[in-house]
């Protein structure tokens, strides 16, 4: 299936796609799921956008348990993964995929490291900010699990949560940099795959007193 600004697949993407991913030092990554909990909760969509503004959105079939290729590109050493709430996206792709993402970006995390002027970190204000546009959400909250009849509106939404975070990105690179707090936001970013860890054996709390 494919719509003008984007195409759909079933449970992978292929190998062209895969090759065309590839090339790029970074990919905008972001998942539909039924509900926030990975072991209670199934993934529906998993949807990619890389610099070129090549967007594909993944449906995952219920009681899926692998996607190679997709698995190939979000383990890739070369290619920057960029969220927005990364822990719970890497967490979700891990326990129904079995994909350890490598490396991250969170869009969120460096938004409350550089935007420490607001406390307004959602997707929805950061790009309203940053890129002067203002995303739909009103789908945000819907049926994700009929994944194949999934609506116009539906699809939209989700490749308009990654269409922005690219550009999102660099920008908040900047502010990172000249508020010399870029290292600290990197050294974030590599903790993120323990903490996802932690979440999916459901530890709480851990570094309380």
């Amino acid at each position: 299936m494919t719509l003008p600004d984007f195409q759909v697949s079933d449970r992978d993407i292929n190998e062209e796609t895969l090759s065309t991913y590839l090339q790029s030092d970074a990919l905008a990554v972001d998942t539909e799921t039924m509900g926030l909990l990975p072991q209670r909760d199934r993934l529906c969509l998993v949807q990619l956008c890389d610099n070129s503004g090549k967007v594909t959105v993944i449906r995952i079939l219920r009681g899926q348990t692998e996607a190679p290729n997709l698995k190939k590109l979000l383990e890739a050493s070369n290619v920057t993964k960029i969220f927005h709430f990364a822990r719970f996206d890497i967490a979700t792709l891990r326990y129904h995929l079995g994909i350890h993402v490598n490396p991250i970006f969170c869009t969120k995390i460096a938004s409350k490291l550089a935007r420490t002027y607001t406390n307004r970190h959602g997707l929805k204000d950061l790009i309203l900010e940053l890129e002067q546009v203002e995303l739909d959400k009103s789908s945000q909250s819907s049926d994700w699990g009929n994944a194949i009849n999934l609506t116009e509106a539906q699809l939209n939404y989700a490749a308009n949560d990654v269409r922005y975070l690219i550009s999102a990105r660099q920008k908040l690179i900047n502010m990172l940099k000249r508020e010399e707090r870029y290292e600290l936001a990197e050294q974030c970013f590599q903790c993120l795959s323990a903490i996802a860890t932690l979440d999916i054996m459901q530890f709480k709390d851990i570094f309380e007193h």
